[in-house]
């Protein structure tokens, strides 16, 4: 072998090692870390956000941080119909998001629809039991979006400048509602005379009694300032719904087994700190509206809900309608 020969493999030889040396003080250069998108539409205030917030943690310790979730609210990666593309796509991994995946699953339409969550304790046993097993799994075969977890989100209530207890009390009601078909149906066959309108014109109308009242969550009622121009909150809990925490199915199957075990975790994790929060917000936001002098009337759910089921029945679309009757059957 000539000298030069031997020069030129020793040289090799050390390059190796020195290459060997640095893998062996960088573990990073034998595990590189996977970094996940999670948009929504919530702001930092949101139980939403801090419920992410609490998905990110979790991940990342149950992962030992081979998993960093990085959260981006305030549709900093586009609206929820953006967000649902994107993970299609494989540009964002995570997003809350809930009925409008009725655009490509119709199941996710039952997500949001009157009088057929009769309480908390019901909608747990609905998201968690057959039908909903049947709902989340439409969900993911129709969108590729897994849902991981569910939130429970605020019952809609009726506002008025009068007591609204039962049914009757609605005759000839002027009442705002969005631009929902189903939810005009509901409110006809109440008794209401219901008008959609952009939300954005809510005050100003209840303010020159173009209308009468409204129906929306606390959160809204009280971020709104409608107790500025509206005297009652009517318990009337029409629609009690929730949301998902969902995941790209695609980019979750390309994870070990381990790894997609510790997101579910998470997720579960994630939905019970949500839980806990959502229910000290719904309190305080009662509290927050008494305070600004608005009065709370329990109203006869069960005279609501027996009245306004049968115009849902009749509304819904045929194949979603026996989940419906599966959801409104469940004890």
């Amino acid at each position: 072998m000539s000298r030069q020969s031997k020069f030129t493999r020793r040289a090799a030889v050390g390059a190796l090692g020195t290459l060997l040396a640095l893998g062996a003080a960088s573990p990073s250069f034998a595990q590189a870390k996977t970094t996940l998108k999670l948009g929504h539409l919530g702001n930092e205030e949101n139980v939403w956000h801090k419920a992410a917030l609490r998905f990110a943690e979790e991940v990342s310790k149950r992962t030992n941080g081979e998993i960093e979730v990085k959260v981006f609210p305030n549709e900093q990666l586009g609206k929820e119909t953006d967000l649902i593309k994107g993970i299609q796509l494989g540009t964002v991994d995570f997003t809350i998001t809930g009925e409008s995946l009725q655009n490509w699953a119709p199941s996710a339409a039952l997500l949001a629809v009157p009088y057929a969550i009769r309480d908390l304790d019901h909608l747990d046993k609905v998201v968690n039991g057959p039908v909903g097993q049947k709902i989340a799994q439409n969900i993911e075969d129709k969108t590729q979006l897994k849902p991981l977890a569910y939130f429970a989100r605020g019952a809609r209530e009726l506002t008025s400048n009068r007591p609204i207890k039962t049914p009757d009390d609605l005759n000839g009601l002027k009442l705002r509602v969005p631009n929902v078909p189903l939810f005009v149906k509901v409110w006809e066959s109440l008794g209401a005379k219901p008008t959609p309108m952009a939300f954005s014109e809510v005050f100003t109308s209840l303010q020159n009694h173009t209308i009468d009242a409204q129906e929306n969550p606390l959160a809204l009622i009280k971020s709104a300032s409608l107790n500025e121009v509206q005297k009652y909150v009517n318990q009337t809990d029409h629609v009690l719904s929730w949301i998902y925490l969902v995941g790209g199915s695609k980019k979750l199957g390309r994870l070990s087994a381990e790894q997609q075990t510790a997101i579910a975790e998470a997720a579960k994790a994630a939905q019970a700190y949500e839980r806990e929060l959502f229910l000290k917000d719904e309190q305080q936001l009662a509290a927050d509206l008494k305070a600004k002098g608005m009065e709370f009337v329990a109203s006869d759910k069960a005279a609501f809900a027996a009245k306004a089921q049968q115009a849902v029945a009749a509304a819904l679309p045929a194949e979603i309608k026996p989940l419906y009757d599966e959801i409104v059957a469940t004890k």
